[in-house]
């Protein structure tokens, strides 16, 4: 007898033996005992999760002679031909080779028929989305009014390719992904009656690369136990199927947080010489730090498949880099993606991108900085001053207005046409109560013009803050704070800053007298440049008495 593969000979033959659709198939059960059949349905969903086979169980329960009302017996003349493919009551059609106008008019012809032994003619369109406009459309009035002893259930991948005439016609039911472990269960059971060892965790990997399809699962199983025998070892599955290896994964992760190029590098050559997928490689990075990353703000249940040891590991990594660091990675990966996906040296793409990443560094959010800038405030504050005006006072001065010289006269000159009282100082004080961040990175830009109108202002010259509005969200979140001030549909225009910065104080409001200028030569320049923004002092670090 010739060999039966496991996705047909597992394939379910009663509503029961369906995995993870009880939404439908209950209510197809509780339909046919009610009596409540409708004419259409349309069953829509991911590939190998069930939509023929519940299309035939229903095609059988329907005209079945014996069994109960929803549950065929299989055993009667009307259910053995409907799963041996043989019944002439019961017609399965491919969509994608059946799709002309030519076609559908056999099929409306033979509608008229009615059924040589059964109590209904029931049509099965499976891909029905690959049908030709033409063919929809002849299809219409036959699926508006059919005979009443004449079914249709349509099975398809891409529902939204089906137009709404007919889908209003239809009753419609989707499909949803298997669950991980009830594909592990399932492939469990299977496992053990047909007498083969393979542990949970290999059948866990099994499920996980067929990603919510049982059909796809069932065959990946056939294929490993092809290789193996009937003991089947967690290196094989990985082996056959071409899976990057889940220690490689690790090893990368903790590279890359701990920024180690090298080791990223050699991590590459590994698999490219192995002849892994560098893609598949990348798109299992990526959920590697989608997994570390959740492991922060959510409960374990919530990670991809993953053994106990393995999250062990994942919240170590995770607490190595913290949330903002892990952010910043995912997004940048994500940006890059594309960029794998569409070159022709892929390897080259890997090894940039994962050296970039060991470069971000300690991440600190702009909000976080803020908040370690103010905790400083408060300890310096706090303390007895010698004869010096606080940081506080310098930080939170906001009748400062910076403009330059070439541009304060013109900028006063501008103010006078808003209505009165809503100057750019009152913004700024309005947007301290609102965006302590946006009002630190606005108080060092240039305003160049200012009417009802329009807002036009020039960058800082420091890059920490010169690029902040680049970002979309930013800069519609500032359009918005000035229309909630300003009370007007008021237009932001940023220009660039081509001028040295030569910077004056803005006379319009009393002024704090400046603290002596200090010379921080030595520091980095991106320290010297928040230093400058936060008008902060570095002083010397002296141990507690």
């Amino acid at each position: 007898m010739a060999y039966e593969v496991l996705a047909r000979k597992w394939r379910p033959q009663v509503f029961e033996d369906v995995i993870g659709q009880g939404h439908i198939t209950q209510t197809l059960i509780n339909a046919i005992k009610s009596d409540r059949l409708s004419h259409a349905y349309l069953f829509s969903g991911p590939r190998g999760v069930g939509k023929t086979t519940v299309a035939r169980i229903l095609a059988k329960a329907i005209n079945c002679e014996k069994g109960e009302p929803g549950v065929p017996c299989n055993e009667c003349s009307s259910c053995t031909e409907v799963t041996n493919g043989s019944s002439v009551d019961v017609q399965e059609i491919d969509g994608a080779s059946n799709r002309g106008i030519d076609e559908i008019r056999e099929l409306r012809e033979s509608t008229r028929y009615m059924p040589s032994s059964s109590k209904y003619r029931i049509y099965i369109i499976d891909e029905v989305h690959m049908l030709t406009k033409e063919a929809f459309n002849a299809l219409l009035k036959t699926l508006e009014e059919p005979p009443a002893h004449v079914k249709f259930i349509f099975a398809t991948t891409e529902s939204h390719k089906v137009p709404m005439t007919i889908l209003s016609r239809c009753q419609r039911f989707d499909f949803k992904r298997i669950s991980p472990a009830q594909c592990i269960d399932h492939l469990e059971k299977m496992t053990e009656r047909e007498g083969i060892e393979c542990s949970r965790n290999g059948l866990a990997i099994i499920a996980k690369q067929a990603e919510g399809s049982m059909r796809d699962a069932q065959s990946l199983l056939d294929q490993v136990i092809s290789f193996t025998g009937s003991k089947v070892e967690d290196v094989n599955i990985t082996e056959v199927l071409g899976i990057i290896d889940r220690d490689i994964i690790f090893e990368t992760s903790l590279a890359i947080i701990e920024g180690e190029p090298q080791k990223c590098l050699e991590i590459v050559d590994r698999i490219y010489n192995y002849g892994s997928d560098i893609k598949e490689f990348y798109r299992a990075l990526m959920d590697q730090f989608r997994n570390i990353l959740i492991s922060l703000i959510a409960s374990p249940e919530y990670l991809l498949d993953m053994s106990e040891s393995e999250k062990e590991e994942v919240a170590r990594q995770a607490g190595i880099a913290g949330s903002e660091k892990l952010q910043v990675l995912l997004n940048f990966m994500i940006s890059r993606e594309e960029d794998l996906r569409y070159t022709s040296h892929p390897r080259l793409i890997l090894e940039t991108t994962l050296i970039k990443m060991c470069h971000l560094g300690e991440f600190l959010s702009f909000d976080d900085l803020l908040k370690k800038i103010e905790s400083l405030e408060k300890r310096l504050t706090g303390s007895p001053g010698a004869g010096r005006q606080p940081m506080a006072d310098h930080i939170a001065d906001t009748s400062a207005d910076w403009v330059s010289e070439k541009e304060g006269k013109r900028a006063s000159q501008q103010e006078s046409t808003v209505k009165s009282g809503q100057s750019w100082d009152d913004f700024l004080s309005f947007l301290k109560s609102k965006s302590k961040a946006t009002y630190n990175i606005l108080k060092d830009w240039q305003l160049i013009k200012l009417t009802e109108k329009i807002i036009e202002i020039a960058r800082s010259s420091q890059s920490f803050s010169s690029t902040y509005f680049d970002d979309p969200e930013r800069y519609k979140q500032l359009e918005d704070y000035c229309r909630d001030f300003f009370k007007t549909d008021i237009r932001v225009k940023i220009v660039n800053n081509n001028q040295p910065p030569t910077l004056t104080r803005s006379s319009s409001k009393a002024i704090h007298p400046e603290p002596e200028a200090k010379d921080h030569s030595d520091l980095p320049p991106p320290v010297q440049e928040i230093v400058h923004m936060f008008q902060g002092e570095i002083t010397a670090n002296k141990k507690e008495e």
